[in-house]
């Protein structure tokens, strides 16, 4: 079994950042890719950004420019940094990873950037 932790969520304003982290119980050295998704209030979990094992990134469109994933496999960690918030970007943040063909989500942190 693996735990996925975040934390890093809060209130801000438009144009503020914050700093998610996503902390694993395990190692992340070998997991190929590690996710953010998101949910905001009654709308459907998407994705919002991938890093892979060899530090390849990718963004859905919305937020590119903005976000930025990182990776420290000595922390098992894997943070979201976002930049220039928009209130459309409040929405519960969410860590995903694979492992072992087995899907994990973390407990989610709650975003709210007020306009």
């Amino acid at each position: 079994q693996v735990q996925l932790v975040e934390s890093g969520g809060g209130l801000v304003q438009a144009g503020g950042s914050l700093r998610l982290s996503c902390a694993a119980s395990r190692s992340i050295l070998n997991v190929n890719a590690m996710r953010w998704y998101r949910q905001a209030p009654g709308k459907q979990r998407e994705w919002v950004a991938v890093i892979t094992r060899g530090g390849s990134t990718n963004y859905i469109d919305s937020v590119k420019g903005r976000f930025a994933i990182s990776r420290d496999n000595a922390k098992n960690t894997v943070y979201l940094q976002m930049n220039s918030l928009k209130p459309e970007d409040t929405a519960v943040y969410y860590c995903h990873a694979v492992i072992i063909g087995v899907d994990y989500w973390g407990q989610g942190t709650q975003v709210t950037v007020s306009s």
